[in-house]
Order: C-alpha cells, then structure tokens, then sequence
C-alpha cells in the first residue's frame, strides 16, 4: 500500500490509520478528514478490494464526504469513515468485530462508527460490545435509530421530488419515469416510496433476483445491470457503489436528472462539469443522501445525554433536504457553477477549510 499523502484523494485528513490485528485476520483503515465541527462520524464498509489501494482511496473519498455530508446537513460532526479489507468469502467473525470494536475505542471518542456496505445492525451491536463510539443499534418504539437505510431512502425520495419540481416543473412524481440502480435497503426503499406516488420505475441490481422481486412487488420494470444507466428516463437514481459518473458513464446517460443516494458518484471533480454542459441537473450525493447520518447522528447525541431519540425530531431534519438542495441550484443557476462545485464550497466554508 502506497503513503496516503501521495493519494490523489488524499486532502490533508487528520488522521489515517491502518489497523492490524493478525489474531483475527483485521486488518481495517480510519480516516479521519475533519474534527472542526465534532467527532469524526461516518460508518464501516466491509468489502473484498481486489487492490489494497481501492481500499485506501475509498477511506480517504468517503471520510472527506462525511465531512461534507455532516456539515451541510447541519450536524455537531466531522467526517470518518471505516473500510475493513474482506477476503474473497467476505466471512466475518466475533473476533474480527471485536478486533475493529477495540481499534475504534483507542481513538477515544475520535471517530463514531456506524453501518455501511457489508455491516448491519447486529454488527453494530457486537462492536458496541467493545466501545461507546457506536451507533445505529437497535431500538424499540418511536425512537430513532437502527439500520439507518430508510432514513437514507427517505431523503433521497424528498430529493428526487424536489429536483423533478425544478428540473421539471412537476409539483409530483405520478407517472414520473426513475431508473433507480440498486434495490439493496436504500435503493429499494426509494423505489417503494416513488411507487407509492405513482412513480413509473425500472429497476437493476447486480442481484438480478433481487431487482426481480421488488420489481414484481411494485410493478416495475427490470433493466439488467450493464444497462441501466443507457435507460431513457426523467431521473437516473444511483444506489449502489460510487465512481459510476465517469468519462463513459456520463456519455450514457439519457436523462435531465440524477439524483440518488451512491457515495462519490463522481469519478472525478470535472466530471460534475460535465454533467452540467449536457443539462443534467445533479444533486450532490453527500447532500441527497444526508438522511442516515442525521438519524445516525441524533441517535448518537441523544444517548451520550442518556436520552431517547425523538424519530420526529429526524423527520423533521430529514424535510430540510430539499431546501438545501434548492439552495445549491440556484446558486448554480445563477452563477453558472456546477452543483457539486457549488456544494462543495458551501461545505468547505462550514469546516473551514
């Protein structure tokens, strides 16, 4: 693994830390990109790399989003991120979760942990067997917490419906076409709810069964997914891995909106230029996507007070989206800067940078 200073993604984060621990096959990255507003908050992806570099440059990407993603939406945090390095069988083990519980506690407080990729609820719960710094547990009754994907979902969804209203001058979604990419807890959340509103759908996943199900469930149709993001629509959502709008990606493209909840949806920084000279309206994913981390997050606080978490009190945060987004349009409009530029500012200027 090459030093994380001579990343390209590398963006003077605090901290970053490679974690090993041979007893129980760990071996994990943390980076941390800012504590200027708070902890450094953002969960733990558990994937196979082929490329151990793929591992540094996802920490390094998604910690300096969680940065973003938690000042824009507001938030007493910084930005973290966790990648624990799977092998091929993607096997977890107590030990392993154990091992990942520990390195996180030495951080004392540092960086707060919670699910990603590969991680759920009841992983969360064996490494709060082993730190405080945890969140997204289980909970019980009208509180907030737990697998953060619905509330992520629900962002997006209050996203989707406000950039078809400024894109496409449409106060609903009835009959509104969106492909959406993954149909895992967040992209299949969204679908559910645009369906709910008379959303026409077409739906992919790399678990072609998957995709299948939910699309005979909600009356939708099924693209397969090399082919998605070639469908002609009014709203291409990505739910699934980052880096898809690339040089090609965006040449396929056939639609005036993306909007979805994927991590770094841009391969690179130019890229959201690009999407802007072909008229495609973006909403920047950490912002769109802001609705787990604020459910993760209040969760979080209102634990270290010894408090129940009001599931209103995110409701009501989550509702705040679309008006962060409108903001960021038309600042875009106005200016001819690309949304994600525009974004981006916005957000440095909140962690002062």
């Amino acid at each position: 693994m090459t030093a994380f200073w001579t990343e390209p993604d590398y963006d003077d984060h605090e901290l970053v830390q490679l974690v090993r621990d041979k007893k129980s096959g760990l071996t994990a990255i943390i980076a941390l990109h800012s504590t200027h507003l708070g902890p450094g908050a953002g969960g733990t992806r558990f994937w196979h790399y082929p490329e151990p570099k793929d591992a540094m440059r996802d920490a390094l990407r998604l910690s300096r989003g969680m940065s973003y993603k938690n000042a824009m939406a507001g938030l007493p945090m910084g930005g973290g991120k966790a990648v624990i390095l799977a092998g091929e069988d993607k096997q977890k083990t107590p030990e392993l979760l154990a091992a990942f519980g520990d390195a996180v506690d030495a951080l004392g407080g540092q960086y707060v942990t919670a699910e990603d990729v590969g991680i759920s609820e009841q992983d969360m719960v064996a490494v709060s067997q082993r730190t405080k710094h945890v969140s997204g547990l289980p909970t019980e009754g009208d509180r907030a917490g737990g697998d953060p994907g619905p509330f992520t979902a629900m962002g997006i969804y209050h996203g989707i419906k406000a950039a078809v209203r400024h894109k496409l001058g449409k106060d609903s979604v009835k009959g509104v076409h969106v492909a959406i990419q993954g149909t895992g807890s967040v992209g299949g959340g969204v679908a559910k709810l645009l369906a709910q509103d008379g959303a026409r759908l077409t739906l992919s996943d790399i678990h072609e069964d998957r995709a299948r199900e939910l699309a005979i469930e909600l009356d939708a149709e099924v693209a397969a997914a090399d082919a998605i993001m070639s469908t002609s629509c009014d709203v291409f959502s990505p739910n699934a891995l980052g880096a898809i709008l690339d040089d090609e990606g965006i040449a396929r493209l056939d639609c005036p909106i993306v909007a979805g909840g994927a991590n770094n949806q841009l391969a690179r920084a130019h890229h959201g230029e690009q999407l802007a000279e072909r008229g495609i309206l973006y909403a920047p994913d950490y912002v769109i996507n802001a609705g787990g981390i604020i459910s993760v997050t209040m969760e979080y606080l209102c634990r270290c007070h010894g408090e129940p978490c009001d599931i209103n009190e995110v409701r009501k945060r989550l509702a705040l989206i679309p008006g962060r987004l409108e903001e960021i349009w038309a600042e875009s409009d106005s200016s001819g800067v690309s949304s994600d530029v525009v974004a981006d500012r916005m957000a440095q200027k909140l962690i002062g940078r």
